[in-house]
């Protein structure tokens, strides 16, 4: 969340999971106060160790607060920084009887609300309000006449705006559409009838009384495009999305691509057509997933080696490709994708295990990017090097993560930060493509 200055102080109580989900949310509350439940340091504590973004998170934040430590923030609190409010850490308190009345002392979480309602207690003149992710918790604050909000400085607020990559253009002259298909090609802005500017790499489907193209915008050469339909790795593009997708995920001058859209529309088995299509313009193909268990435990808990561990994550990504290589018609002597895994021309893994690798001359897919966080999000692309081309594929309205939504997931976030980049395109797909029953189950189940 991020909170505009007034002149009504406000005390803020943090959460673990707003300081796991950003370990610079101290900066987001401009000149109001922060606490720090002790508590909270001591789950933080947890998670120092190990390679995953929250553990990178809990190491950050403890290093700020040294940074910032003195026996004031213990007290009156230490300040900020400049136009920021003070921050200080709370020892626990005895639990308050309104609180002991109905939750358990055993759990962390409620060590947390009863501070956040001892505080409110003390500061009945300002507003405190207790910030966290966990639904669960904002929900048991609100029970007991808490503040409670979600930390939202990430959030996208309008989902109904967030950028799709197409468009429909309507009364198009039929001249133009065939001068599109003609041998002069391009278009120029003055001749197309526009409500509002392109974006580089946005596509749309011209439209005339009797004809149709699709096409893009080239934002380097102001010039807009014809798209052709083809044919990759065997897969055929079956509907204009699609067709737009497989351009962008070819289109050498473009560095980064995202990829949105429900089950079954074919985002995945498109990015690792193309993947496969290039493999001799790119050292690797990577392909990785982040791993959400569905409980408390992590994959250590799994049996066998690193790969059975992450087997279960990874599985989708095989079936794709087994789909590729029955459709595949480049005859016999077109490699086996399970020779290019033995090879290491493939690269299959989870997540946290491509962390730290050198992403030079790579194409790199991110299946499920709907559950990573616009922090993990930028740390990724920042690692790409040269000749490396970047693809999220995910559905935002899917998401396994437990403090992540629709309008906080990484995937959400890139796609409203990064429109209007030349080296950007952005596609949703709409149309279910698996199969008949599938699409009538996404649409009505």
């Amino acid at each position: 969340m991020v909170e505009t200055k007034s002149q009504e102080k406000k005390i803020f109580v943090l959460d673990t999971n707003v300081i796991l989900h950003d370990s610079d949310s101290l900066r987001h509350f401009d000149d109001n106060d922060i606490i720090i439940p002790i508590t909270v340091l001591e789950e933080l504590d947890n998670f120092k160790r190990g390679n995953e973004i929250i553990n990178y998170h809990a190491r950050k934040f403890v290093r700020t607060l040294d940074e910032l430590c003195g026996d004031a923030i213990f007290n009156s609190g230490i300040r900020i920084g400049p136009g920021l409010g003070k921050i200080s850490i709370r020892l626990d308190e005895e639990m308050a009887p309104e609180i002991k009345a109905s939750f358990s002392p055993l759990k962390k979480d409620h060590h947390i609300l009863n501070l956040a309602f001892i505080i409110t207690r003390q500061n009945q003149n300002l507003k405190v309000i207790l910030v966290t992710k966990d639904v669960n918790l904002r929900m048991k604050a609100k029970a007991v006449g808490l503040l409670a909000e979600d930390y939202t400085s990430d959030h996208i607020k309008d989902l109904k705006t967030l950028y799709t990559g197409t468009r429909e253009i309507e009364e198009v002259a039929d001249e133009l559409i065939d001068k599109i298909y003609s041998d002069e090609g391009d278009l120029s802005l003055a001749e197309i009838p526009l409500n509002k500017p392109l974006k580089p790499n946005e596509y749309m489907i011209l439209r005339s009384a009797n004809k149709s193209a699709l096409a893009t915008y080239n934002g380097n050469q102001k010039t807009i495009n014809k798209v052709e339909k083809r044919a990759v790795s065997g897969i055929v593009p079956r509907n204009a999305e699609q067709i737009f997708a497989l351009d962008a995920l070819l289109n050498p001058e473009i560095a980064l691509v995202t990829i949105s859209g429900k089950a079954g529309t074919g985002k995945t088995l498109l990015a690792l057509a193309a993947g496969l299509e290039q493999r001799n313009l790119y050292r690797q193909i990577y392909l990785a997933r982040p791993i959400v268990p569905l409980s408390n435990k992590d994959i250590g808990y799994l049996p066998g080696d690193i790969s059975s561990k992450i087997s279960p994550y990874t599985q989708p990504l095989f079936d794709n490709l087994g789909v590729i290589q029955s459709q595949n018609r480049e005859g016999k002597n077109a490699p086996h994708f399970r020779d290019l895994l033995e090879d290491e021309k493939l690269v299959i893994s989870a997540l946290s295990y491509i962390r730290g690798r050198s992403l030079v001359k790579i194409f790199f897919i991110v299946d499920e990017a709907q559950n990573l966080t616009p922090h993990e999000v930028k740390t990724i692309v920042t690692r790409a090097g040269e000749n490396t081309k970047i693809i999220f594929t995910g559905d935002i309205f899917q998401i396994d993560h437990p403090y992540l939504d629709s309008h906080s997931n990484g995937l959400s976030h890139i796609i409203a930060k990064m429109q209007g980049e030349n080296l950007y395109a952005h596609i949703n797909l709409e149309k279910g493509e698996r199969s008949e029953l599938a699409d009538l189950a996404s649409n009505l189940l």
